[in-house]
């Protein structure tokens, strides 16, 4: 209820269209980016904001509906009808309504911004339900000097469109102009009946330009993954610098199968990148434990590894709050990489947490990064660089509130300055 007029608040429902037959990249939306379902990064940005009555995914594919169920949204199965190469986001959003009569606004977010963040989300629900606009749409500013087209076989010259050449602006002296970016369209149920996303009371939404990424456009996955880990939404809690990595020995460092030798021996593989994750971590001042429901203790003096491990382990768990009291980290210090049912509450519990892409379906659910490789393939050595990327992430945070507390202490010196100089000529 609204305390304010004692009238139900509209309900607003986040909706992300997330169509199974993409063209370019073949179930692009969930494609893992930096280790997260493509659709994961935007459903954790609604959820976090806070202001959504229901969270949607609206798909035609079961792969699509397993990651978002997973991710906590509910799921339309959107019909045949909508779900063709030539349908429009305006058909599949009208066929959610007809079905969810509850909805008064819809706010349409696009499954390719995997860099929207939660305070974007609540000033634009603010902008809908408290300043009464019936419909808002993300922009971004780019500074794009636009010349007209000449197609080939034209006898005619470019013409300028937003510039007088003889007096190009610098940078600094030209605000630039607002195009949509395409990152979400807010807009009230009557406005969509009759046929618009945009209309009625209007307005945009600017977004920042380090968060204005298009999958659609970015379509090298790589780059599109460093941006994502320079400017994405990683939760409410802020990142911290990792000290302890427990990684679970069967299914992570080796691929969980044992050979066992006609003298009754067992054996067991490893990839060696993963040895070298193991020292890289070591070098950057990262502990690395190991641990294992099996009594594998021979194996592991074999291996050499150097790290501290616990074997025949009944609670897994247990060990890891052992460990961390002992070490004094708080959770967001601790890392961990397991496969296993047996893993999934040491992975809800450690501030970052992985799992190689052949872990069982439970601890992929409650992993914040699946891993590209397998369990013994290289998933160390891959959850190694992850953590790496984070701390650059946590070290470029660090680096920028320092350069902000240096520069409002010179604000203030130069404000004290100001001041004792009011002060000298008030005595004079």
């Amino acid at each position: 209820m609204d305390a304010g007029e004692g009238k139900p608040q509209p309900h607003l429902a986040a909706l992300v269209l997330a169509r199974g037959g993409s063209k370019g990249i073949p179930l692009k939306n969930i494609k893992l980016l930096a280790g997260v379902p493509l659709i994961g990064w935007v459903l954790r940005a609604a959820i976090d904001a806070g202001v959504f009555h229901s969270i949607w995914v609206s798909t035609d594919h079961e792969e699509i509906e397993k990651v978002a169920k997973q991710f906590g949204a509910q799921v339309h199965r959107r019909s045949p009808e909508v779900s063709q190469d030539s349908s429009t986001s305006l058909e599949a959003i009208r066929e959610f309504l007809n079905h969810h009569h509850e909805v008064d606004i819809v706010g349409n977010i696009q499954a390719t911004s995997p860099c929207l963040h939660p305070s974007d989300l609540i000033k634009v629900a603010d902008l809908i339900q408290k300043e009464g606009f019936d419909s808002v749409f993300s922009v971004v500013r780019r500074h794009q000097f636009r010349w007209s087209e000449v197609k080939k076989g034209e006898n005619k010259m470019t013409e300028p469109q937003n510039l007088n050449p003889a007096k190009r602006y610098r940078r600094q002296d030209w605000p630039g102009e607002l195009y949509e970016n395409g990152s979400f369209y807010f807009a009230k149920r009557h406005l969509i009946e009759k046929g618009y996303l945009q209309g009625g009371k209007m307005a945009y939404y600017e977004m920042r330009a380090e968060h204005s990424v298009d999958i659609d456009i970015d379509i090298d996955w790589p780059i599109a993954e460093q941006r994502v880990l320079s400017f994405g939404y990683f939760g409410k809690e802020p990142l911290k610098e990792v000290k302890l990595l427990v990684c679970s020995i069967e299914g992570c460092l080796t691929n969980g199968r044992i050979y066992v030798t006609e003298d009754h021996k067992e054996m067991v593989s490893y990839d060696y990148r993963d040895i070298v994750g193991i020292d890289l971590l070591k070098k950057r001042g990262i502990q690395v434990r190991l641990i294992s429901e099996r009594d594998c203790s021979k194996t592991l003096s074999a291996m050499q590894l150097g790290c501290v491990a616990k074997v025949s382990a009944t609670n897994k768990l247990q060990v890891l709050k052992d460990w961390q009291e002992d070490m004094g980290l708080s959770w967001k210090e601790v890392a961990y990489l397991g496969n296993e049912e047996s893993d999934v509450e040491c992975l809800k519990q450690a501030g970052m947490s992985g799992v190689p892409a052949d872990a069982c379906a439970a601890a992929q659910k409650a992993a914040g990064y699946i891993c590209k490789s397998s369990g013994g393939c290289g998933a160390v050595r891959e959850f190694a660089e992850h953590i790496f990327l984070l701390l650059e992430k946590v070290n470029s945070a660090r680096k920028q509130m320092g350069e902000m507390s240096s520069a409002e202490k010179e604000m203030g010196g130069n404000e004290n300055s100001r001041r004792g100089n009011k002060e000298l000529m008030k005595k004079e």
